[in-house]
């Protein structure tokens, strides 16, 4: 968990506002209007924009993960023709990582927070609508409501710049007990506990969950759970499976399984229910699994795009 990563101007309008819809897809999958999207990092690969992009489209994704910093350096013809490229690939985008520090000291947090508007900026240029990030389950010092207060705050702050820039925010939590339980104080680990965030963050119409498929197993949620959601409450969307031979409360967050891998989560389940409920954004593997790792930056595309549309074959259409 320590080693996540984190309206058109007017040369861009005629790019970026096409990448902003959904993409073509194969005519057996039109029904379904999530994307199988590539975030490099979650699966090991150490790539640049323009590389993960091409990775992406030579591996039949649908979507890519958006850098950030990256997209704030780019000048207008720049941008102009990396739109175009991916137009070209037929790849639009998935979501950026929260580029701003808030779980430490109130400086840095606050000097990141200065810069964010203009890397909010690059976001809205290119097109990009959706950033997300995780909430770290555990505190050695703060007690759970002094982390809620913290997490609030800051939170909020990052929320109203996002807004300004047409940028809709996700939060995901962490379910396994094995990391939660880890500390002196537990923190958020559950969907309920998300949402009680969000609604104490304010501006509901712009946020919503970064809600992943290891997590809601880990925290013994249920497809009930996931049909109290709509399409407004997902922001973005992990997709994983769990290693065999360990109870729920035994997994281990960084010792996961690409999807379908095992079966252990019901995938099927899963992603049916954000099917019926209309989910419209980026799913992505993120296993953080050593033998993944130790792939290379094809072999690892190769085998996380085969996972992924082995998972989206169970889709009902």
């Amino acid at each position: 968990m320590m080693n996540r990563r984190l309206f058109c101007s007017s040369t861009t309008s005629f790019a970026a506002c096409a990448l902003i819809g959904p993409p073509t897809l194969p005519s057996s999958l039109k029904e379904r209007r999530f994307t199988l999207d590539l975030r490099c990092g979650s699966i090991g690969v150490q790539a640049s924009q323009r590389e993960a992009i091409a990775l992406a489209a030579k591996h039949g994704f649908e979507s890519v993960n958006a850098e950030p910093t990256f997209l704030a350096t780019l000048d207008d013809p720049a941008r102009v023709a990396l739109l175009a490229s991916m137009q070209t690939k037929k790849l639009t985008w998935g979501a950026a990582g929260l580029p701003v520090d808030f779980r430490r000291d109130e400086k840095r947090f606050r000097q990141d927070l200065k810069r964010f508007p203009s890397l909010c900026e690059g976001l809205q240029k290119a097109g990009v609508t959706r950033v997300g990030t995780y909430i770290m389950p555990r505190h050695a010092q703060l007690t759970y409501m002094a982390n809620f207060r913290q997490h609030t705050n800051r939170l909020r702050a990052c929320v109203k710049i996002m807004v300004d820039h047409g940028l809709r925010f996700g939060i995901e939590y962490v379910g396994p007990k094995t990391l939660w339980a880890s500390q002196r104080h537990s923190f958020i680990h559950t969907m309920a506990e998300a949402m009680e965030l969000l609604d104490a963050i304010g501006l509901r119409k712009h946020t919503g969950l970064v809600l992943d498929s290891w997590h809601w197993y880990t925290a013994h949620e249920t497809v009930d759970d996931l049909k109290k959601l709509t399409n407004a409450d997902i922001v973005a969307c992990d997709l994983n499976d769990a290693p065999k031979g360990l109870a729920i409360d035994e997994q281990i967050d960084n010792r996961r399984e690409l999807p379908t891998d095992t079966g252990v989560i019901d995938l099927t389940a899963f992603l049916n229910t954000l099917n019926q409920i209309g989910y419209d954004g980026p799913i992505r593997a993120e296993p953080f699994n050593a033998a993944l790792n130790k792939l290379n930056n094809d072999d690892a595309c190769a085998a996380t795009a085969k996972a992924m549309k082995s998972a989206f074959a169970l889709v009902r259409q």
